[in-house]
């Protein structure tokens, strides 16, 4: 059947329309692909116990907030002092036993330098849904912690073993949880957090 100008318009906007890819798709493969709620650290249940209002649920859109060249300034500045101020050293050496989190004074392990971190940069501005306490496991196989940024190029990450700031797929780690973007005390799975490593290597 022949068609009017007009129609011919509007089926060609429909048909344009089905081509174009919703707003941070891009960035969407960039993402960690979280799924159903899992267990919370040991550790972090502990520190929420003494620091309630770290635990607390976030307000907030939900959006991964667009960084200004001024905002990653702060975050490399954040993550270069923090690794540069505080001494690598074990839950063992400082208090005599496993999974203590803390905010580290000279001293900490992986957990405390995020801890510190992440409290610099909501001191600076950042919205607490959008820097998450992350865990990991690295090529050897023993546990790690790192600092998830949630932006709208993807996520990167803050590491106490390298001073760069990175996007989490340019890092040797398997993803396996992290803090809830709208509530600090709870924890959600990482479900593309395996495909991580491979990509990595690549």
């Amino acid at each position: 059947m022949l068609r009017g100008p007009a129609q011919a318009k509007r089926a060609m906007i429909a048909l344009l329309a089905s081509f174009v890819l919703p707003a941070g798709a891009f960035a969407s493969g960039l993402s960690m692909q979280v799924g159903r709620i899992t267990s919370q650290p040991i550790g972090h249940y502990e520190f929420c116990k003494k620091f309630s209002a770290e635990c607390a649920p976030v307000n907030g859109s939900g959006a991964a907030p667009k960084v200004t060249d001024y905002g990653w300034d702060v975050i490399r500045e954040i993550n270069r002092a923090v690794n540069f101020s505080v001494m690598p050293k074990t839950d063992l050496e400082l208090f005599g036993k496993e999974e203590v989190w803390t905010y580290p004074t000279i001293a900490g392990d992986c957990e405390d330098y995020v801890l510190l971190k992440r409290h610099m940069l909501i001191e600076r501005g950042f919205s607490p849904s959008d820097v998450l306490i992350t865990v990991v496991r690295k090529p050897d196989g023993e546990g790690h912690a790192v600092l998830t940024l949630r932006t709208s190029e993807g996520d990167f990450v803050l590491d106490n073993l390298v001073d760069e700031v990175k996007s989490w797929r340019k890092t040797p780690y398997s993803y396996l949880k992290r803090q809830a973007s709208t509530n600090s005390g709870r924890w959600v799975t990482i479900e593309n957090g395996s495909d991580v490593l491979v990509g990595a290597l690549k």
